[in-house]
């Protein structure tokens, strides 16, 4: 039993108020919510997790059931038996105790009889069973899989998570419990269906470390296991994606759709149309559709023709003063001019109007004040080879692809004196909201989503479901520690690591920015601390990995930006893989690289001062010699100019083939021709033993650890969301390791002055208590007011996200509409294309008609004169002759005529005393279009009823049929064969509907922008925004099918002169 050491209280003083003692026992009122809850949360359940799992066992008795299921919750509180999660969890036992009945089954397989179970299971689907009858078996399987391959066996509480998986629902599950393992479980059931899986991480680094990981398990029982990364070409991307089970980030995800409905042909499609969406299994599926939920996914083109106007309107700003000529709202960003604010631009200027369409300054010189007010240098950006790259908020990693938009990046550019890149004009777009609605199942983990459940049911329909943890959480929160002012935070978070230094406890302090890491950073330097640390700047970032991995060891100091989505757990004692890798990188990369890496880490070389040293025994350092000598042969003999990159990248793909082989058969490789210099073999077997000596290393120092109290984690700010502080607690405390947590705020940080909170009574405490404010203040009430004011923050920016998704909700079913015709148009055969271009032109000549005339007036009330005009127009020269002799009186004399008609032949029918369509409708297939064609005519419900609506309805039918015959006479005049016409024509549609597309985008976004100003007038802005959004809609589609048939008409009239397609 591993003994604690209580934390020592740095600074002498330290006050606590209202000391508070929980009731053992819930007051009748508790009881009454929490039932009250239950009630509420009961419907929210799907009914998959309330089904029995019994593969192969018996079905029991309810009784017995009941007995079982309470018998898992023996241990539990009281309180936790009010909750429904308890109840779902051990409801979930019975597919356990299947899962676990199976194992002795799958123990005595052979690896190939193992294999072949994925066939079996295969072959039982197609007979009729569903992935519920083969779920224990298939878990059981993998389990086996994994303990075959990885010497991984999943925990009990790891079944429960893949199966909570499996029902699309959320698993939380605690830092250090397995995630990565646990997402093998459902993503090999539902790989067995062929529809493919996708398995979504927040990085390319998760992403290609899970792909070889937990693919081993996947390629083992016979499934196939694609990667998508950054940089990727279109066939690997498409092969990849053809795959069982993909492994890809949420950001390539997103583009690869919205690039493939941006295609031009079926060829440049990647992923699996027409349904490339399945399961998807995201992990920190907060971190993706929450924390991201706020930033749309952009393919911009490019824009220059105001480049020159961000520099002069940064120089603007820099005049203007906050508080008298403009002022700023920090909680969303926004700056409004006062008028002496909008009288000096307009004089400096020289305009007379800021908003001129003409001549518009006011955009500019409003981002020029926001890059001034709200984005500062080593915060949201760094600058870094005369560009302003963006630090992602969430993880303090650099996102060198990622650009600010609607000009604001430019704006921060012309600030720093950059030069001006293009501006950018939104091609496509997409929320990830909106991305993985698409899926129609869908499933998530994380370590912290319960905070944010309410919004995970309202968005996407998701329950949250905490899985226990396979060890108990012994870890301590400390009470926030609150500070007048932020000097006195800073002085006792540097005294607080230094306590825990002279102990010897890992210390991880997370800051909210590199300002704020360098700070606390430069104080420790003057106090002889040594230290790491890790934010976007890329001497720190660059060994982002070893870092995290030493951060458990004896004496390690790490001061991080943020650790969400770090994706590296911190092993107290050491990571002793990464150790391993790292002592042979070291030993051999002198030998085998030409150069050495262009960036050091100086925080790296200072905090090993403090780390005891690694013993390498005489064996291990004999291999490690060894292959440097080979490595130096190498590289002399055949003149390998490696790079350092290369060179890195094959001792990681060495460190890769000794996973799959062990040290006895890489001897055996060694020994079998000592002539040839198998260098990758022996820096194999060298990483083998030395990874021996450095899990000995990490065992023994981790008990160390361990007996010290395990990691200590100091939060210097409360994030605007609990979940977030949460994630920086969960780095503490893994797998039932000791271990404790301390945040300290100071009323003066960044977000207490954001929401404008009022923190002034805090500070009037302080000072009625004490006369020295950098004293803190903790306790139940502080704390209460603290998380009260960080809830109103979570709210406010739950608001913001919902409202995000019900605008986007209006330009979901629009993109779908024209994403869904896109697919049909390059993917559909040869008669869904053509069959396309009839019903534009029925449809544009129905817009004519029913523009110029009215069912309830007679037809000499019609503007029958524009209405042939127009028609004409459509058709141009391929009109024109058949029409030239036609007038209005002609027109008229024929629908009078019809009028008065009782029976009338659909087949080849023409108005009287007019031209006839050419005889082109032949063929069984041209007459059932026609027939279609006057069927949707007939039942028209949006068409006006009236006396001359059969009238209409005939002229329609006549103007449609003459318009689509005579297209169809010249495109056979011209010669040439059926797959270029179609070709010819998937281009033409495309193209239009592409251009219109954007154009659309772009008026939607300034609609979004513009609807706000209507709550002025006691409007909503949602309802306006869907009105004028639809009605955009329609116009748009409208003019999309109008320059088709007029493209398409103009281009088989004179194909000679047209020696290109329409370009938009």
């Amino acid at each position: 039993m591993a003994s604690f050491v209580s934390l020592p209280s740095c600074p002498p003083l330290s006050l606590v108020l209202f000391p508070s003692t929980p009731s053992l026992f819930p007051t009748p009122c508790h009881a009454r919510s929490a039932s009250c809850r239950l009630k509420k949360r009961r419907s929210v359940v799907s009914p998959a997790l309330c089904t029995a799992y019994s593969a192969s066992a018996s079905p029991k008795p309810i009784a017995e059931s009941i007995k079982e299921t309470v018998g898992h919750l023996k241990v539990a509180k009281w309180k936790e038996l009010w909750s429904l999660n308890s109840w779902v969890v051990g409801d979930y036992y019975r597919l356990v105790s299947s899962v676990n009945a199976l194992e002795p089954q799958m123990l005595s397989l052979s690896d190939e009889q193992l294999r072949g179970k994925t066939a079996e299971f295969r072959q039982r689907l197609s007979q009729g069973e569903t992935l519920a009858d083969i779920q224990a078996e298939a878990f059981a399987v993998v389990r086996e899989a994994a303990r075959r391959k990885l010497g991984m066996r999943h925990f009990d509480v790891q079944i429960i998570g893949g199966a909570v998986l499996h029902d699309g629902c959320i698993a939380e599950m605690k830092t250090g419990e397995g995630k990565t393992l646990v997402s093998t479980l459902p993503a090999y059931l539902n790989a067995l269906t062929g529809n493919g899986v996708h398995v979504v991480t927040v990085n390319d680094y998760l992403a290609q470390r899970d792909a070889e990981w937990m693919g081993s398990i996947h390629r083992f029982l016979g499934l196939s296991v694609g990667l998508i990364q950054a940089g990727m070409k279109a066939d690997e991307r498409r092969s990849n994606y053809s795959c069982d089970i993909t492994y890809t980030n949420n950001s390539e995800l997103g583009f690869d759709y919205l690039r493939d409905n941006l295609s031009g042909n079926k060829r440049q499609l990647v992923m699996r149309w027409p349904r490339p969406f399945h399961y998807a299994i995201v992990d920190e599926v907060d971190s993706v559709l929450i924390d991201e939920g706020r930033n749309p996914l952009l393919i911009s083109g490019e824009d220059r023709k105001d480049a020159a106007r961000y520099p002069v309107a940064a120089k603007v700003a820099e005049l203007l003063e906050r508080g008298f000529h403009y002022n700023t709202e920090l909680k969303d960003n926004s700056v409004d001019l006062t008028e002496e604010g909008v009288a000096l631009a307009e004089m400096v200027l020289e305009t007379n109007d800021l908003w001129d369409d003409k001549d518009p300054w006011a955009r500019f010189l409003m981002n020029a004040l926001k890059a001034k007010e709200f984005y500062r240098r080593d915060v949201q950006y760094i600058v870094r080879n005369g560009k302003a790259l963006i630090i992602n908020e969430l993880t303090g990693r650099v996102e060198e692809k990622r650009r600010w938009s609607e000009g604001i990046h430019q704006a921060v550019e012309a600030k720093e004196g950059l030069k001006i890149q293009a501006d950018s004009v939104v091609v496509a777009q997409i929320t990830y909201q909106s991305l993985f609605k698409l899926y129609p199942k869908l499933s998530g983990m994380t370590g912290t989503a319960k905070t944010e459940e309410k919004e995970f049911l309202k968005m996407f329909h998701m329950p949250v479901i905490e899985v226990p943890t396979n060890l108990p959480n012994i870890r301590r929160d400390l009470p926030i520690q609150a500070f007048a002012t932020a000097r006195g935070k800073w002085e006792y978070v540097r005294a607080e690591v230094e306590s825990m230094f002279q102990l010897g406890r890992p210390v991880l302090v997370g800051t909210t920015s590199v300002e704020n890491s360098e700070y606390l950073s430069d104080l420790l330097k003057d106090r002889n601390i040594p230290h790491n640390v890790l934010n976007a700047r890329p001497k720190y970032a660059a060994r982002e990995a070893e870092v995290v991995a030493q951060a458990g060891r004896k004496y390690a100091i790490t001061i991080s930006t943020n650790m969400a989505g770090r994706g590296t757990d911190i092993i107290l004692g050491g990571n002793p893989k990464m150790l391993a890798k790292e002592i042979i990188e070291d030993n051999l990369l002198p030998f085998m690289a030409q150069e050495t890496p262009g960036v050091k880490t100086e925080a790296v070389q200072i905090s090993q001062k403090g780390f005891s040293k690694i013993r390498i025994g005489p064996s291990s350092l004999a291999l490690v010699a060894k292959a440097a000598v080979m490595a130096k042969h190498l590289c002399k003999s055949k003149r390998n100019d490696w790079s350092y990159k290369k060179a890195k990248s094959v001792i990681a793909e060495s460190i890769q083939m000794s996973q799959s082989l062990g040290i006895e058969e890489l001897k055996k490789q060694l020994a079998e021709d000592p002539e040839i210099y198998p260098l990758s073999t022996a820096i194999a077997l060298a990483y083998l033993t030395v990874l021996k000596d450095c899990e000995k290393h990490c065992y023994n120092e981790g008990l160390e650890v361990k007996t010290l109290g395990g990691l200590h984690v100091i939060g210097t700010a409360l994030h605007e969301s609990r979940r977030i502080d949460n994630q920086l607690r969960g780095r503490a405390g893994r797998q039932g390791d000791p271990g404790s947590t301390r945040f300290m705020v100071s009323l003066q940080d960044e977000m207490f002055q954001k929401f404008n909170f009022d923190t002034e009574w805090a500070v009037k405490l302080i000072s009625k208590i004490t006369n020295n404010e950098d004293i803190p203040i903790e306790g139940q009430t502080i704390v209460k007011q603290l998380l009260g004011l960080q809830i109103n923050a979570e709210k406010y920016f739950f608001g913001i996200r919902k409202s995000l998704v019900e605008f986007d909700e209006v330009l979901e079913v629009q993109r779908k509409h024209v994403y869904n015709l896109r697919q049909l148009i390059l993917a559909g055969d040869s008669e869904s294309c053509c069959e396309q271009v009839f019903q534009y032109m029925q449809a544009v000549v129905d817009e004519i008609v029913l523009g110029h005339a009215d069912s309830d007036k007679h037809p000499i009330n019609w503007s029958l004169g524009k209405l042939l005009d127009e028609f004409v127009h459509i058709g141009g020269n391929v009109l024109a002759e058949s029409f030239a002799e036609v007038r209005e009186k002609e027109l008229l004399s024929a629908l009078e005529l019809i009028h008065g008609l009782h029976e009338v032949e659909i087949k080849n029918f023409s108005l009287p005393n007019l031209p006839e369509p050419p005889n082109t409708f032949r063929g069984i297939r041209m007459k059932i279009s026609s027939f279609k064609r006057w069927l949707g005519i007939c039942t028209d419900e949006t068409t006006k009823k009236g006396r001359y609506q059969g009238t209409i309805n005939l002229l329609r039918k006549y103007l449609g049929d003459f318009l689509i015959a005579s297209y169809l006479e010249v495109v056979q005049d011209s010669g040439y064969d059926d797959s270029y016409i179609q070709e010819i024509e998937r281009e033409v549609i495309v193209k239009t509907l592409d251009s219109f597309w954007r154009d659309h985008l772009i008026n939607m976004n300034r609609l979004s922008s513009a609807v706000n100003v209507r709550s002025f007038g006691h409007r909503n802005p949602l309802e306006e925004y869907k009105i004028d959004g639809c009605r955009f809609f329609i116009s748009m589609l409208s003019a999309t099918r109008r320059l088709t048939v007029e493209s398409l008409l103009h281009y088989w009239s004179s194909p000679m002169e047209s020696e290109e397609l329409y370009t938009p």
